[in-house]
């Protein structure tokens, strides 16, 4: 991955005045009271911010250069159920997302355990090599959510069916999709959340390449 630019200002320009957790379940809200430096010198106003704090994930983007098909995942989202009660979507719009396969980070895990065993529960894909993509906030304007991404190569002969742990109410369709199939997916809007649109977008970029590279890995 790539070393982002030298920050003009680091956490050090951060006052924490005070900070709470107003909310404590299945995720956690932080209140934060605080200021900062500002870019001009000096410092800012105190300022009052809630944070949704979920945890950080990754997202682990599925690939069969032999076959040339990705392998994706349709499931129900609330948060976008919520979101499509809004003026801003049509009426073809669904909470049911086609995505990416991802999971949250448990305490003892690296980015690249969670992407392997994700995998493995959302839908029954091992993975066979793995490159790291990127690593990105979601919302900071929100959200101290972040996202580890992962391009896993899988044998997609059989990835079909349903899948996800039951007692975590995961009710997950798996399917393969031809590579250009899945860019003509994309340019047409049919998917809308971003995790899948910045890796779809990546794959794209990196699609002949990569194919190339794991396919003589397959031969060698």
């Amino acid at each position: 991955m790539s070393t982002p630019p030298t920050p003009s200002l680091t956490p050090d320009d951060v006052e924490v005045i005070e900070k709470t957790t107003p909310y404590s379940g299945c995720f956690k809200i932080g209140r934060y009271r605080l200021k900062h430096r500002l870019f001009e010198g000096g410092w800012s106003g105190e300022m009052t911010r809630e944070v949704f704090e979920r945890g950080h994930a990754v997202a682990a983007f599925l690939y069969d250069p032999d076959l040339d098909k990705v392998v994706l995942i349709e499931q129900f989202r609330p948060g976008a159920y919520a979101a499509l009660a809004s003026e801003w979507f049509d009426d073809h719009a669904s909470p049911w997302l086609v995505e990416c396969v991802a999971g949250i980070i448990e305490k003892g895990e690296s980015p690249e355990d969670v992407a392997r065993r994700e995998a493995i529960e959302e839908t029954g894909c091992e993975i066979l090599e793995i490159v790291p993509v990127c690593h990105y906030l979601v919302s900071p304007g929100g959200t101290s959510e972040s996202v580890f991404g992962f391009c896993g190569r899988v044998d997609a002969s059989d990835a079909e069916g349903i899948f996800g742990i039951t007692d975590e109410e995961e009710n997950i369709r798996v399917f393969s999709l031809a590579a250009a199939d899945s860019f003509k997916w994309l340019d047409e809007g049919r998917i809308i959340n971003a995790m899948t649109i910045i890796m779809l977008q990546w794959f794209r970029a990196n699609h002949e390449s990569l194919r190339a590279r794991w396919r003589n890995s397959l031969e060698s």
